[in-house]
């Protein structure tokens, strides 16, 4: 008994606190209960009376709390707390132990009480348009096109804009095959339906049919774009519990930023409130309570703390419009050129720029841009639509402020007009260019659709894009995938609208293609001498072939020869082997 009797007033030391992070967990949350921004929003809340027996139960866990101190006694909460008749009239007494006239039933001082948790929710009303998203996604498999992955699930937050719609991000419903979404402290999962996906912007707009889910709820209110410093309050469902969470911070830049998801380059904000894994898609507030953004993504790095990033508002209401204007998400749209900077004057002189000329040299054109028929190489950018352009890409933005010119480009909708001055040969020459969205060789997404493959004689022929290389090659594919296709990815131009990029993805090993079977990843260039321009015309190519042999030109000089009718009959014991329903997808029958 002895040895294990503690002293009174201390606390048994547990395993806990000889854990630095926990520890620091710990203190955290004793912080977090000090913090004088909650202390001021219950503050200005409504008040009301309780018994003092409920102070334990309203207040215990919040009003007792001293930081590292031993917690106070019930009865001091009270004190805080509550101001009940029996201690109001023990203060009052006077010198013979009776109660004063002037008080005596009658209270002197407003009474200390806790406040009602329904008049809580009213401060910050923007709060409850704030949903969790559920979603389960279905991913395809790039590898084996032909089928798909293990469905699985995720959480992410979003939040609810007039006109009966929800924002969230695009990468939190990416190959959904359901969405369901929960309003804050429901205990029911709505159905909803995905009207738009921007993979650009990484938005995605959904909404609801059934109008219970409407009830009660304002919409989100947009703001302005904030400026550096101002404060901004970022909600959502992040992981490591099942309520709404709010973390606090400011602006602290705001740039071009590379999109990850949609491998595009907009306007984005830099915060340092965290950022973590289930707040994509939920809202920014401004002191004001209006969303100034939509938390995105955050870097994670071991030399940074606390840096995320959120989707502003200009960005926010181009993708509202654009599905508003056209009925659908059309994309961002883009210049379509590879510029160089002119911030050497033997450089500018030699092109026969004036001291007071200011802009950015033409590299390259993209040779499926509009504005490839009126631009050429070497030709100097000056302005766009009335907006000097500086000689490193820049363009004024706000008071002290700069930004890269694309940032204007990005404000256009697709099938809009730009005036484009440039210095051609020493004479300022202007051109109306329309705008379109950006045709590339390997493109970044294949905007939800299934993969395209076709397969003769156990070769299974692919189209390359991102998610393919992805797959192929995991997420450092930029260093793992064969250089070839990597410099296509990075450098190549498409040279038509419908030019794609066709491998042997791998080979399906059977007995007529002995010898190839570590053929895996190399382009095809030509068939029976003919280019291959894309997947689908390969396949026509070769479904119709009546020649003797299917000879097919890759790269490195290495060709592939197989006798056609022996290819045709085998195909078909390939692909029951394999259990492969098609020799083409679906896209190339048609």
């Amino acid at each position: 008994m002895g040895e294990n009797k503690r002293k009174r007033g201390r606390k048994p030391k547990t395993p806990a606190d000889d854990n630095p992070t926990t520890a620091a967990a710990s203190a955290a949350m004793d912080f977090q209960y000090t913090n004088p921004t909650t202390a001021a929003a219950a503050a200005a809340t409504d008040v009301v009376s309780v018994p003092s027996s409920a102070a334990s139960d309203l207040g215990g866990n919040q009003l007792s709390r001293r930081g590292r101190g031993r917690p106070r006694k019930i009865e001091d909460q009270a004190e805080i707390a509550i101001s009940s008749p029996e201690r109001r009239s023990s203060r009052h007494l006077d010198q013979n132990g009776e109660v004063p006239h002037s008080v005596a039933g009658v209270v002197s001082e407003p009474p200390l009480t806790v406040p009602r948790w329904d008049s809580v929710v009213r401060v910050v009303p923007s709060m409850d348009a704030v949903v969790k998203v559920f979603c389960v996604h279905t991913e395809p498999n790039f590898s084996l096109p032909w089928q798909r992955k293990r469905q699985y699930s995720s959480s992410s937050s979003g939040f609810i804009i007039g006109g009966r719609r929800v924002l969230t991000n695009a990468h939190s419903v990416e190959h959904h095959t359901q969405v369901k979404l929960k309003k804050r402290g429901s205990d029911t999962k709505y159905l909803a339906t995905v009207l738009a996906i921007g993979t650009e912007c990484d938005i995605a707009m959904l909404t609801v049919s059934d109008d219970e889910f409407w009830e009660g709820v304002s919409p989100v209110e947009f703001g302005d774009l904030p400026a550096l410093q101002d404060a901004v309050t970022v909600v959502g469902y992040p992981i490591g519990g099942d309520t709404i969470s709010v973390t606090s911070g400011v602006v602290s830049r705001m740039e071009i930023l590379s999109y990850v998801h949609g491998s595009t380059e907009l306007l984005g904000l830099q915060i340092d409130a965290a950022i973590n894994s289930g707040n994509s898609g939920g809202p920014a507030f401004n002191d004001k309570g209006k969303c100034v953004g939509i938390a995105f993504q955050s870097l994670k790095h071991e030399d940074v703390e606390n840096i995320g990033y959120v989707i502003p508002t200009p960005v926010i209401m181009h993708f509202i419009k654009d599905y508003e204007k056209n009925g659908a998400y059309t994309g961002f749209p883009i210049l379509g050129v590879e510029w160089q900077k002119m911030e050497n004057p033997d450089l500018r002189s030699s092109i026969g720029m004036s001291p007071d000329q200011k802009g950015v040299r033409i590299r390259r054109i993209e040779p499926t841009a509009p504005e490839s028929n009126v631009l050429r190489p070497s030709d100097v950018i000056l302005s766009f639509d009335g907006i000097n352009i500086a000689n490193d890409g820049t363009v004024p933005f706000r008071h002290g402020e700069r930004i890269g010119f694309s940032y204007l480009v990005s404000q256009k909708y697709t099938g809009d007009t730009a005036l484009v001055k440039v210095l051609r040969n020493s004479e300022i020459l202007e051109y109306n260019i329309k705008l379109s969205t950006h045709k590339r060789l390997i493109p970044a997404h294949i905007k939800g659709r299934p993969p395209s493959y076709y397969i003769i004689a156990g070769f299974v022929f692919s189209a390359v894009s991102v998610p393919y290389l992805r797959s192929e090659y995991g997420k450092e594919y930029e260093f793992d995938a064969p250089v070839k296709l990597l410099d296509k990815h990075l450098h190549a131009m498409a040279q038509s609208v419908d030019e794609q990029a066709v491998v042997v993805s791998q080979v399906l090993v059977a007995d007529i293609n002995i010898g190839y079977e570590d053929i895996v990843n190399t382009q095809v260039l030509a068939f029976n001498g003919k280019p291959v321009r894309n997947l689908k015309t390969l396949a026509s190519m070769v479904e119709s072939c009546n020649d003797e042999y299917l000879k097919f030109n890759l790269e490195y000089d290495q060709i592939v020869v197989l006798q056609t009718k022996t290819a045709r009959e085998a195909t078909l014991d390939i692909l029951a082997t394999h259990c492969i329903p098609s020799a083409m997808s679906d896209d190339l029958k048609t």
